[in-house]
């Protein structure tokens, strides 16, 4: 613990090659009641209201105790970047044409025993109150996820019924999202909002007990939860912790967190070999995650309204270097087109861009200069740029790559660091002076992706407004038919790397880690930590 961060790199550098991919079958194993995870989170939840922020923070926070109709499937046997829908509220589900949706609910699901709720039972008005306030609450900027929805209707106590204002081919996975998890009326009008720890009451597999503001969440079981058996622990202790190497130590201790401690429940590259030394049998599984850089441009302003210059931009920065140098990957990754490369099924080759698009993978300063030139930028511009730190270090470490990359041709940047909470409510929904850089992967829907590029949405946050282009995704998003519906992402994706409305960074391959006591544990991209959690063991 002694050995300095570049030291650290070095010594991961030269062990990674190892593998961290563990092709161990798994075990078939009696699961086993009781004892409390100790995991941690990076960053404390900016509030716990789910229909007031975008922030990963706070979905995580909620994942314990909340539910939504469905839910990504968790478990040892899912393959990390795949989102098999599975019921969770929802019984079963129909689709008798392509702008309607009818829900069964479960009966007997009881929400947590904890005033104002006391317990009762969920039914459909829950549901139909939940999106409700979803579409009209100001300031949701998860409103697009339900914005099809035309008309909810509860024909009797456990079933919701939604008509569509047009199809929607992404409505299922829409309604998984960490966004959509069903709230309880009585605590919206007992507390006002649902910002404070004590209005977070959900039907999930866990109880949040108590909040320790920035240091840490305690949760307990539901005992009345729907889902007979689950959880298998007693409760779930989350430390809040910033620091990366305080939260290595706390890992590879005896009696430290039973999961890896970074974003994921990933440890760094850098840390493995250490990791493996101190754990005897430590478990891991490597897996892209859905989280990279994005740059955001003010496209009404100069100079990023000339296309050759946003071209410029992503010719300069260097993801390859980004990869090499950051602790978490170590050279491994991905680069990232409009879709995030996490989503396997959905992301397109670059070797499948146009030109004008393979070029802004190829990292050409020299190229980068003389496209500036030819936009009348000879000797570059300055511009100012906004982003957070509280992402932590090693995002710091690469906002610091690639303002040199931006150096090197020409642009000089003044960087402004933001609060993260104040990031998270401005920056990301475009309130920012010229230019920011952040990071993306808060959804796991491929439409999520896709909304950033259309007008009047609240997180197209560089102001893109392409006819043409909100054409084509308007089309994929009323095509069902899978294969053809990844021919139109796929268009869309070679169309906006001509266009270069926004560019993105690599995202990381990250590894899984969990001690060998941690049984039926899958790692998996998407916030659902809690949901992946309850399925999961400790035999020890």
């Amino acid at each position: 613990m002694a050995l300095s961060r570049r030291d650290l790199l070095k010594l991961g550098a030269a062990t990674a090659a190892a593998g961290a991919l563990d092709l161990r079958p798994v075990e078939a194993q009696t699961p086993k009641r009781g004892g409390v995870f100790k995991v941690r989170h990076p960053v404390a939840p900016v509030h716990f209201d789910p229909q007031q922020t975008t922030s990963s923070t706070t979905m995580m926070a909620l994942s314990y105790c909340m539910s939504r109709l469905v839910k990504v499937k968790a478990g040892a046997s899912v393959v990390p970047g795949t989102q098999p829908v599975k019921r969770d509220l929802a019984e079963s589900w129909q689709r008798p044409n392509d702008t309607t949706y009818v829900f069964k609910l479960r009966k007997g699901v009881r929400w947590h025993n904890k005033p104002p709720v006391d317990g009762r039972e969920l039914t459909a008005e829950d549901v139909k109150y939940t999106y409700d306030r979803a579409l009209t609450i100001k300031g949701n900027a998860n409103r697009y996820l339900l914005a099809a929805l035309e008309k909810i209707e509860t024909p009797d106590k456990y079933t919701v019924k939604f008509t569509l204002r047009e199809p929607n081919a992404w409505f299922l996975e829409q309604l998984a999202s960490t966004a959509t998890w069903i709230v309880a009326k009585e605590s919206v009008e007992k507390f006002g909002d649902l910002k404070k720890p004590e209005s977070v009451i959900g039907t999930g597999p866990w109880m949040l007990d108590h909040y320790d503001a920035g240091t840490k969440l305690a949760y307990s079981r539901h005992v009345n939860y729907f889902m007979p058996g689950l959880p298998y622990a007693d409760g779930v202790d989350v430390s809040l912790e910033k620091d990366p190497a305080t939260a290595l130590a706390n890992f590879i201790v005896a009696g430290g967190y039973d999961l890896a401690p970074e974003y994921g429940f990933v440890v760094r590259r850098v840390d493995l070999d250490l990791a493996k030394q101190k754990i005897p049998d430590l478990r891991t599984r490597d897996f892209t995650v859905m989280f990279g850089g994005i740059q955001w441009m003010k496209l009404d302003q100069e100079p990023f309204k000339d296309v050759r210059v946003r071209r410029a931009l992503g010719m300069a920065a260097d993801w390859r270097e980004g990869l090499e140098t950051n602790a978490w990957s170590l050279g491994h990754g991905s680069p990232n087109p409009a879709i995030p490369a996490a989503l396997k099924d959905w992301s397109i080759p670059i070797a499948d861009l146009p030109p004008e698009g393979r070029k802004l993978y190829e990292h050409d300063t020299e190229g980068a200069k003389r496209l500036l030139a030819e936009a009348g930028y000879p000797r570059g511009f300055k511009t100012s740029v906004e982003t957070t730190a509280g992402y932590g270090p090693d995002y710091m470490d690469a906002v610091q790559v690639w303002l040199k990359s931006m150096k090197l041709a020409g642009v000089e940047v003044d960087l402004k660091l933001k609060e993260y909470g104040a990031h998270i409510a401005t920056t990301l929904l475009g309130k920012f002076e010229k230019m920011a850089v952040g990071l993306r992967g808060s959804q796991s829907d491929v439409d999520s992706y896709l909304r950033i590029y259309v007008p009047g949405e609240p997180l197209n946050a560089g102001g893109v407004d392409d006819p043409k282009l909100t054409q084509m995704i308007a089309l994929a998003r009323r095509t069902h038919d899978v294969a053809k519906r990844r021919d139109l992402v796929y268009d869309i994706q070679r169309y906006v790397s001509q266009q270069v409305y926004y560019n993105f960074d690599a995202s990381w391959n990250c590894v899984g880690a969990w001690k060998p006591y941690v049984k039926n544990w899958g790692p998996n991209i998407g916030h659902d930590v809690g949901g992946r959690l309850a399925v999961a063991w400790l035999d020890k």
